[in-house]
């Protein structure tokens, strides 16, 4: 696992507290080396009880595994984003996927 020093922990913090929020859309769209995703647990780490976080990801908790490479950091980062969450699961269509079909289909006829 890649650790920040402590200055750069300490740059992390005081940069992000600028923010009153941060969003993280689809953490899963890009694969990512372990190391990357290091840097992300670090990042959930320094913004728990600092900061709303929003975070959106087509998988399950179930599947975080896949995202983090490791199953403690894994849990750890679960942990964090819960705690003093709302949790909003939205099983409906891809917008996206629902206007390329469409596309599609008009392209066809």
């Amino acid at each position: 696992m890649i650790f920040l020093s402590r200055v750069g922990r300490l740059i992390l913090r005081i940069w992000l507290a600028r923010y009153e929020g941060l969003i993280i859309d689809d953490i899963v769209y890009v694969n990512q080396e372990r190391e990357e995703m290091d840097v992300l647990f670090t990042l959930l780490t320094e913004r728990y009880e600092r900061g709303s976080v929003l975070l959106t990801s087509n998988l399950p908790f179930s599947k975080w595994e896949t995202i983090f490479k490791d199953p403690m950091v894994t849990a750890a980062a679960i942990d964090r984003l819960v705690h003093y969450s709302v949790i909003m699961e939205l099983n409906i269509s891809s917008y996206r996927m629902s206007t390329a079909k469409r596309a599609a289909a008009e392209a066809r006829t």
